[in-house]
């Protein structure tokens, strides 16, 4: 081979190397390595690094670009702050009957049992309780109610009664609320500090009192809590001397006792109440010919 063709061949394979060197340098000027992206963007992104989403990212989180919203969490029901709700708490929720939210029996808890004797309940050292009790705490029932006021507002109640008229009962003040019948209160009647006519004046309604009938030493129903009275101020209890003379109890009631006339609140044949405790095998003591006690609904046990 000449010298000639010898320069030659080293001048192209100069010459391959200069574009085999240049093509080189620019495929690695654009290419780019996933660190190098991130310095160069880190600036300007406040999304996750590719790197992290790599490392990070579950396959549920790749299928889905849905963001993740936390349930809030329901609200619980405010607590009652009636006397013998709060005494019974949670004790006897086993035995709880519930008819409806709000309307529920059950057993009076040892505690609720300890704020009635002495009260409406006698005490053991007690005059009744030496002559032996019609009833123990274990046939009484702690009774829960909601009705509207006399402003028309919704309101909580509560009872004690005999656990013979507990189903009546929470029934029918079940309907009585579902029509709006108005009760001024429902409180036990130990707030009254066991005194009936303070919880007639006040127009409290209420059921269970260990109590003789006014004017005899003969138990009333409502020593065995079977009798309730409803709104009793303005449907008062009403006895005759033997001139006619009338006694009104409570004494404030006085306007009421005559039922010829009509007013608010008057319970009557006609009164979604008076039809309600009838129905449910309930007598109204006005009905009664000797004395008139226009407030009272009683049954008998058989």
């Amino acid at each position: 081979m000449n010298k000639s063709k010898i320069l030659q061949m080293v001048a192209i394979l100069a010459v391959l190397t200069i574009i085999v060197g240049s093509l080189s340098r620019m495929a690695q000027n654009n290419s780019m390595s996933l660190s190098e992206y991130e310095s160069l963007h880190a600036s300007d992104s406040s999304e996750p690094s590719l790197t992290e989403n790599l490392q990070t990212a579950s396959p549920e989180q790749e299928a889905s670009t849905e963001p993740t919203v936390s349930p809030e969490p329901t609200p619980e029901p405010p607590k009652s702050t009636l006397t013998g709700a709060v005494l019974n708490g949670d004790s006897q929720a086993e035995a709880r009957v519930i008819y409806s939210d709000g309307f529920y029996y059950e057993p009076v808890s040892d505690a609720l049992a300890r704020y009635m004797t002495g009260v409406s309940y006698p005490a053991k050292d007690s005059e009744a309780a030496a002559e032996g009790l019609a009833v123990t705490f274990d046939d009484l029932s702690y009774l829960h109610i909601r009705h509207y006021d006399f402003e028309g507002n919704p309101a909580e109640g509560e009872l004690i009664c005999n656990n013979y008229i507990a189903q009546d009962l929470v029934e029918i003040f079940y309907q009585l609320y579902l029509n709006e019948y108005q009760l001024e209160s429902v409180l036990l009647i130990d707030e009254f500090d066991g005194d009936d006519t303070a919880s007639m004046e006040a127009n409290n309604t209420s059921c269970f009192n260990y109590r003789v009938v006014e004017g005899s030493t003969s138990l009333s129903k409502h020593a065995y809590g079977l009798a309730i009275d409803v709104n009793p101020l303005y449907n008062p209890y009403v006895t005759y001397e033997k001139d006619g003379t009338e006694n009104i109890s409570p004494a404030a009631a006085y306007s009421y006792a005559d039922r010829s006339v009509n007013f608010a609140y008057k319970i009557d044949e006609n009164d979604l109440c008076y039809k309600l405790f009838t129905q449910h095998g309930f007598i109204w003591g006005g009905n009664w010919n000797s004395v008139k006690d226009y407030q009272h609904f009683q049954k008998t046990m058989p």
